[in-house]
């Protein structure tokens, strides 16, 4: 097994060998429709920031599932979003829904309580479509691994370094954490978006570094935004390797355009959302 191959260095010109620009006669049936499965008491933000995100990034139709009392939280923060519920007041108990999403991202805000548990556990039983794996749902495997054999080929792990310490287990050095993501993707069949400074990309025995992005990204809900990125991409009919590598390139590139408005300590997630259109103007420019 062969993984001491150099980092492939994603820049301007390896994003534009996988951008696909919106073509002129498309419509919203079209451009691909995300599910964000997440929130619960006193984290929907996390999901708004998702969906929303989804959204910027170019999906036609983005649906957020959440807790019952995230309902009236999502549908006027976000109106363009639509909201189906679970029957649980405050938590996920029961992922269900009567729609077939191109694509889904679930974990923001999700939270880990036994019900919760359970409910993810059956929602990876019986999914097929292609899924966007973060934050909570990462801790919720990292605590039950024969649970990885239910995660769909192909599937994108977007961990931070704590959860990706948690699914991987303990590292001792850089080399060490490579060899273990990389030998976790390959036994898996996942592509690990490694969160942090700078942020790679593990697809089997080929690792990808991205080239974009700064401090100001350290910043709370950052990985919501992100999550909601690579979802929409992948519901547009990306190849998963490509929305992951095209999604962190993206996600950087709206703090590099912000940074001389924002500076790096007032840059909050919002503000990446909102300069994801500059970011894809300065791919098209």
């Amino acid at each position: 097994m062969n993984i001491k191959n150099a980092p492939i260095s994603i820049d301007r010109m390896e994003i534009l060998k996988r951008y696909k620009p919106i073509t002129k006669h498309t419509h919203k049936g079209l451009q691909g429709h995300a599910l964000i499965i997440g929130g619960s008491y006193g984290k929907i933000g996390a999901v708004c920031l998702s969906s929303k995100a989804a959204l910027k990034t170019g999906c036609g139709l983005v649906t957020a599932f959440v807790p019952q009392c995230g309902y009236e939280i999502v549908q006027v923060a976000i109106p363009e979003v639509m909201v189906i519920t679970d029957e649980h007041e405050l938590d996920l108990s029961d992922i269900r829904f009567d729609l077939e999403p191109t694509a889904i991202g679930i974990g923001p805000g999700m939270g880990q309580k036994k019900e919760t548990q359970k409910a993810f556990h059956n929602f990876l039983s019986n999914t097929i479509a292609p899924l966007v794996i973060d934050a909570d749902a990462l801790n919720i495997l990292s605590h039950n691994p024969s649970w990885m054999a239910l995660v769909p080929p192909k599937t994108i792990l977007t961990p931070h370094p704590k959860e990706l310490e948690r699914l991987i287990g303990k590292w001792h050095s850089e080399e060490e954490k490579f060899f273990k993501a990389t030998v976790f993707s390959i036994m898996n069949q996942v592509i690990i978006v490694m969160k942090g400074a700078p942020t790679y990309i593990i697809d089997g025995e080929t690792i990808y570094l991205n080239t974009t992005g700064n401090q100001a990204l350290a910043t709370a809900g950052s990985g919501d935004v992100l999550t909601g990125i690579i979802t929409s991409l992948l519901a547009q009919s990306y190849k998963p390797c490509d929305a992951a590598i095209l999604g962190v390139y993206l996600h950087g590139l709206t703090a590099d355009i912000a940074l001389p408005e924002t500076g790096y300590q007032s840059f909050i997630a919002s503000d990446c959302i909102a300069y994801i259109g500059k970011a894809y103007l300065n791919l098209e420019s």
